[in-house]
């Protein structure tokens, strides 16, 4: 049975994709379309470490502006960062000439030191995007919640040609996390976890989010077999254990 523990907040108030990486977590925010590198720990406090226990925040070891709007997912590969822009920010925040347009979501190769732009393609068959994955299992593709088909699309990040593409079970698709034996996707309105067959779509095993606990949105590999999921709304980190993905 899935155990869920919450760790930390986003540094952001509406962090809505998280990948961790070797030196901590990538958290975006949905607001200024930022990414920050936090560290994984429990929050300290003034007195004994980096990071604030009564916020419950952790240390933020660098910030990153993006091309990216309404972003609503996060991946790495390639020796770079992958962005899903859901249309545009103006909602809240002013129009910038990179937004992404409304029912025209866009994915962004982000070089993570700077936030240059080194990619831009549309989202396949167009729509919106929510979660997209890197696929480190295949490398060079990647795995995109194609919202307007209900679909989870794999490209090829070289050519962003379409390779194939499985049927999701729910609506509001959002994060995605590839493995060996499939790709887990957060229906976020269904506070469920599914494990998806890559090859048509059939469902492998899933966990249900119980109203105790924070929204899922945001959605990566935790590493030993967890997973982690961000809530945009409350922004907590959540790893969920006792799974193995």
């Amino acid at each position: 049975m899935a155990v869920f523990e919450k760790m930390f907040r986003a540094p952001y108030g509406v962090p809505n994709a998280l990948e961790r990486v070797d030196d901590g977590l990538w958290i975006s925010d949905q607001i200024s379309d930022r990414l920050a590198l936090v560290d994984i720990a429990e929050p300290g406090n003034n007195a004994t470490g980096p990071g604030h226990g009564d916020y419950g925040v952790t240390f933020r070891r660098r910030e990153i502006p993006t091309d990216g709007s309404n972003t609503s997912g996060l991946a790495r590969g390639e020796d770079a960062l992958w962005v899903a822009s859901n249309g545009p920010s103006t909602l809240w925040r002013p129009s910038r000439p990179a937004d992404a347009e409304a029912g025209a979501g866009v994915v962004l190769k982000v070089d993570p030191d700077n936030g240059q732009t080194l990619m831009r393609r549309p989202v396949p068959g167009g729509g919106g995007v929510h979660g997209i994955g890197y696929d480190h299992i295949e490398p060079g593709h990647l795995w995109i919640t194609t919202l307007k088909q209900k679909t989870l699309t794999k490209v090829r990040t070289a050519d962003w040609e379409v390779i194939h593409s499985i049927p999701v079970p729910y609506g509001r698709a959002h994060g995605v996390v590839r493995t060996e034996r499939g790709v887990w996707v957060v229906h976020t309105a269904d506070r469920v976890i599914v494990h998806l067959d890559v090859v048509d779509g059939h469902e492998l095993e899933r966990i249900e989010v119980p109203d105790s606990e924070p929204q899922p949105h945001g959605l990566c590999d935790w590493g030993s077999g967890e997973l982690a999921y961000c809530d945009a709304t409350s922004g907590w980190v959540v790893r969920v254990y006792g799974i193995g993905i």
